[in-house]
């Protein structure tokens, strides 16, 4: 199963057609998180940045915080499709999550930091249905934007993002520049 684009909106539509079958987290392919699991948080997040080139973005993402339950909780298994779905719907009710908002789900415990991981992909498997995670990482967005061109032809590269590019907040007046 191919969560299309990770929006939640996606993963909400393709998960719901296995209600009965616990939902299993993996990071790339290893147990990450442990039955008995909880749900403790649905995040509608609203992300404001500015990158190295200058250029301003903004996007939205769900998050879904999930954490360790008890053992007795744990002796219980994987929580299903079902019940996550109602945990999510409560959420949606109270919080204004958008169906085209990228997916995390954020895990960590005393051993692991929490960390927001992406959706790699959902299977179908005899245990149940497993959510495949992957790990973050950092990118360059303006070196993204010029892909196919040489990094350092864009101002990034090994040494940072070239010369600082500057923009003037309109409602101020004032001069930012942006400093790598």
């Amino acid at each position: 199963m191919n969560i299309v684009g990770h929006s939640t909106q996606d993963f909400l539509e393709q998960v719901a057609t296995h209600p009965d079958a616990p939902l299993i987290f993996n990071l790339e392919s290893s147990p990450l998180v442990g039955a008995g699991y909880h749900v403790t948080e649905v995040k509608a997040v609203l992300i404001e940045a500015m990158d190295c080139g200058g250029q301003a973005d903004t996007w939205r993402e769900t998050v879904v915080q999930l954490s360790d339950g008890s053992a007795d909780e744990a002796a219980r298994g994987f929580m299903t499709v079902q019940k996550f779905l109602s945990i999510y719907g409560k959420a949606a009710a109270a919080v204004p999550v958008r169906g085209t908002s990228e997916l995390r789900f954020e895990y960590g415990n005393s051993e692991r930091p929490a960390i927001q991981y992406f959706i790699a992909g959902v299977t179908l498997e005899s245990a149940g249905l497993t959510v495949n995670l992957t790990a973050p990482g950092v990118t360059c967005k303006a070196n993204d934007r010029a892909a196919g061109i040489n990094a350092s032809s864009c101002g990034c590269g090994p040494s940072g993002c070239g010369p600082a590019p500057t923009a003037i907040n309109s409602s101020t007046g004032l001069t930012l520049e942006l400093i790598s």
